[in-house]
């Protein structure tokens, strides 16, 4: 448990966040199966990508395991296509959460082409059994709304197929972006792929020149991390903030921030291969957004517009609920701590700020439900109370570890606390 107070002074910081977790993990994959020879710079310092790591590790070095993942749905999600054409016995488990996740529509579409995967548990969801080898079809059928992730999956087993494999998707794919970052990577990697409409076809695997193999890839810090720094700009007045390493063209569809922002009290200026934040006045008082294709920065925004004082209406969210916890109920619940007014059903929720509840003198305790995510948006509610103490510290490990020792750079206290 930490307890976080507000600089004393004005924000003025400069920060490198570590590259994209969703961009890392992708190149780490393509880079180990499709045999090339990448070096990368600025790679995810994240959980998730040191325990991708880890398992690349154990599977080049056997040919039969039991991997372990834990929270990471994304490594779960994407060894369960790549193991299914790598030859071996494999178990891949993960925590208690994870074995709630449903993962049987990416098996089923496996099956489709000759996968052999079991459950080893509940029907339809982790730990699997996967026999991995050849498979013997080129063509799957599958329904996008679920998750982008069971299509990027498919997306990046596909160069290893003999025939390479034609992806039909039903339904429309939730979180798009997710899955043009996994076709583009394919793409500047060397592999031919083409989208048209509901089809996406990939070629068998294009070995490259073993001169174009050999070159560094610089990834871009990660968007959903310095979502957290568009926060404490927005409720810090005169604060200027640089995060290193950003491309104003940008495969991440969280990249969105720099337009929600921009009505909630943050211009971004890009210059240099950065982005500088500096605070201004919000222009709306009441904010509405589809989050479909950026899910992950939903939080962020909630706590924001409940600080701001600003009416929310956060939609697209039906894949919040299957996340590291139900993020949906757990928004609602911490919110309400905090004296917001809060409805929601399964795809939205309303959050109406309540101006006349004076907390400022109060230190807010924030339950963190196994949640990176529950950590990081929540810490900038310092600014409008004494204190915000976070209940377990350690799970900000997933997706942005040196975040509290960013914190401390700008000026915050973050202290342990028993």
């Amino acid at each position: 448990m930490i307890e976080i107070v507000k600089p004393k002074e004005l924000i003025d910081v400069c920060i490198l966040i570590s590259g994209s977790k969703s961009i890392s993990n992708r190149l780490l994959l393509l880079n180990h199966f499709l045999k090339l020879k990448q070096t990368f710079i600025n790679c995810s310092e994240s959980e998730d990508t040191f325990l991708l790591n880890a398992a690349i590790q154990v599977i080049s070095t056997s040919s039969s395991a039991k991997i372990d993942i834990k929270h990471a749905g994304t490594n779960m999600r994407f060894l369960t296509a790549l193991l299914s054409v790598t030859k071996g016995e494999w178990v891949l488990t993960g925590s208690e959460r994870m074995k709630q996740r449903p993962i049987a529509e990416l098996v089923n579409a496996l099956r489709q082409i000759g996968a052999r995967i079991s459950y080893l548990e509940k029907e339809g969801f982790p730990p699997l059994k996967i026999d991995g080898g050849s498979l013997n079809g080129n063509h799957i059928k599958i329904d996008a709304s679920i998750s982008s992730q069971f299509i990027s999956a498919l997306l990046l087993m596909a160069p290893l197929l003999e025939n390479g494999l034609t992806i039909e998707t039903t339904g429309t794919i939730v979180s798009k972006p997710y899955v043009i970052m996994t076709i583009e990577l394919l793409k500047q990697l060397g592999q031919e792929v083409q989208h048209v409409n509901n089809i996406i076809q990939v070629k068998p695997i294009i070995i490259k020149s073993s001169k174009t193999n050999q070159q560094n890839f610089e990834i871009e810090s990660d968007w959903s991390s310095a979502s957290y720094w568009y926060s404490i700009c927005a409720l810090s007045k005169g604060s200027r903030i640089i995060l290193k390493s950003f491309n104003e063209k940008s495969l991440q569809a969280d990249s969105a921030l720099v337009k929600l922002y921009d009505s909630l009290g943050v211009k971004t200026i890009f210059k240099n291969r950065s982005i500088i934040l500096k605070n201004q006045l919000p222009n709306i008082s009441e904010f509405e957004y589809d989050f479909a294709d950026s899910p992950d920065i939903a939080q962020t925004i909630a706590v924001t517009c409940f600080a701001l004082g600003i009416k929310a209406i956060l939609k697209g969210l039906k894949t919040l609920k299957i996340k590291e916890t139900d993020r949906i109920f757990a928004l609602k619940t911490e919110l309400e701590k905090c004296g917001a007014s809060v409805t929601f059903n399964n795809e939205s929720i309303h959050i109406f700020s309540n101006n006349n509840n004076n907390i400022n003198s109060k230190a807010i305790h924030i339950n963190t439900y196994q949640d990176h995510r529950m950590a990081l948006s929540f810490a900038p509610l310092v600014f409008m109370c004494s204190s915000v103490i976070i209940e377990d510290e350690q799970v900000i490990e997933k997706s942005y570890p040196s975040f509290w020792k960013d914190l401390r750079s700008a000026g915050f206290s973050v202290e342990n606390k028993l």
